[in-house]
């Protein structure tokens, strides 16, 4: 474990980060010898951090870790290839210690810590691996492509779909113009696979309310037991390295840590943000899916605190030199998909539970899986194109790692096909402008079923406004767009 203490750590943070951009200044278009591994730092290898760490290790000397659970920790500092790595629970004092040693760093935590740790990383000219969705806020996404391009580092989201070859040929097949004028686009997917919802909160007063309603005689002994629990979890788990920069609240068992965080607003990004970046690069690459102008959507119900158990958006983009206008529709919950007319009409009747459709002139895409594995044109024929293939290290998730590695080593950023300025950073401005639009739809339907269409938001992407913010009735919509960090913790 980390010698570093946090007292230590917080008297040399603020001059560590004055320095920033100076370090970065040295260390922009890194070029090493291909016999020379980077070094490496990994922050969250439990969950999807569990691979991110492991693949990186193939390529790179793994000298830090960490992870706020310290049995995840500890277990993958048992492993091969990071048995020599230093452990830490916050990733600020690892920064602090081994900044100036580390050249790549992977990030895998929950979504509202991607940008903190990321920005950190980058501001010290350190290359970084960032799980998506890229960040949690549209106001981060675009401020990690720009301290992206500012510091020079290389950079690349966990969509290993990016890598696959299929999906670099369906880019362009569509880019050919094979369909003709884009008029619509579908994505629908079958999470979520975690529990959203309303009224899901729960804190040990509530739980002790429970208690004395269910079972009267014995709640004290049930509330004790409880909080005994807690107490044992709490103990291996840094709770509030695990918030950073989220607001307060009650730890839980089981609430948020350690998967069931996606579904919460303050941590996660639902199911639109957990799988849009993988089903919608092949339409956001193909068809200009940037700068939409409108968003609006229907939702099973939500409380502001936890997201809906399903919901259904609709964005607008205008005309641009480059296409012409269409709209791009999204479903999810398994069993919500688009109208079953869409695909008849080009001969698909059995549709997959997740998957995408482009809907052109002159034919159809058709895409079953999620990350575009396999697709299907409808209607005309594939024409001949080129593309280039990600290095094959065995599998499309080492593939899109080794991407990082590869650029790093070339000292070229644009080797990454998912950077955070060309595509990473975009695309998930994209996606999360539809939470703004769930966020403003909250009334659900009776019995869980789908509510009415909520408020449109009117969206200025190039100055990243709501322009109807004033009309608009629902509240704190403003927020979803920049947060705010606490101190401790830098933003811009």
């Amino acid at each position: 474990m980390s010698k570093t203490t946090r007292r230590t750590f917080l008297k040399t943070a603020t001059v560590a980060s004055a320095g920033y951009f100076v370090a970065a200044g040295s260390r922009q278009a890194l070029s090493r010898s291909p016999n020379e591994k980077p070094n490496v730092a990994c922050i969250g290898v439990g969950g999807k951090g569990g691979s991110d760490s492991s693949n990186a290790s193939k390529f790179g000397n793994v000298i830090a870790i960490c992870d706020v659970d310290r049995g995840t920790l500890e277990s993958k500092g048992k492993a091969e290839g990071f048995q020599t790595a230093e452990q830490f629970t916050d990733y600020r004092e690892l920064f602090a210690k081994h900044g100036k040693n580390i050249q790549i760093a992977t990030i895998s935590t929950p979504d509202h810590m991607h940008a903190p740790a990321t920005l950190e990383a980058m501001r010290l000219g350190i290359s970084c691996y960032t799980q998506k969705p890229l960040t949690r806020t549209i106001y981060e996404a675009r401020l990690l492509a720009k301290v992206a391009k500012e510091t020079g580092v290389c950079t690349q989201m966990g969509n290993q779909g990016t890598a696959l070859d299929s999906s670099r040929e369906a880019i362009a097949q569509l880019q050919s113009g094979v369909l003709g004028p884009v008029k619509e686009v579908y994505v629908w997917s079958n999470r979520p696979v975690w529990a959203q919802g309303p009224d899901r909160r729960m804190t040990m007063e509530k739980f002790a309310e429970q208690a004395k309603k269910e079972n009267p005689e014995q709640a004290e002994r049930i509330v004790e037991a409880k909080k005994k629990e807690v107490e044992r979890a709490l103990e291996r788990l840094d709770w509030q390295n695990w918030l950073g920069v989220a607001p307060k609240r009650e730890y839980w068992p089981g609430l948020y840590h350690s998967f069931q965080w996606r579904g919460w607003w303050d941590f996660g990004s639902g199911a639109l943000g957990d799988m849009a970046c993988h089903q919608v690069t092949v339409p956001f690459a193909a068809c200009g899916l940037r700068d939409p102008s409108s968003v609006v959507a229907k939702t099973t119900g939500h409380d502001y605190d936890s997201f809906p158990a399903s919901s259904i958006i609709e964005f607008e983009f205008p005309e641009t030199p480059e296409r012409p206008a269409f709209k791009f529709w999204w479903y999810d919950r398994k069993g919500n998909k688009p109208p079953q007319e869409v695909f008849s009409k080009w001969g698909i009747e059995n549709v997959s539970n997740s998957g995408a459709m482009i809907v052109g002139e002159k034919g159809a895409f058709y895409s079953s899986d999620d990350y575009c594995g396999k697709y299907e044109l409808k209607g005309v024929e594939k024409v001949k194109v080129d593309f280039e293939s990600a290095e094959n290290k065995g599998n499309n998730d080492l593939n899109n790692m080794y991407e990082l590695f590869r650029a790093v080593a070339a000292g070229d950023p644009k080797i990454c096909v998912s950077n955070f300025i060309d595509r990473a950073g975009p695309l998930t401005e994209t996606i999360l402008l539809g939470n703004l639009a769930v966020w403003a739809a909250a009334t659900g339907g009776a019995n869980g079923e789908m509510g009415d269409w909520g408020e449109k938001v009117q969206w200025d992407a190039k100055n990243l406004k709501v322009t109807n913010l004033a009309s608009l009735k629902t509240p704190h919509v403003a927020d979803l767009v920049k947060p705010t960090y606490p101190q401790g913790y830098r933003l811009d």
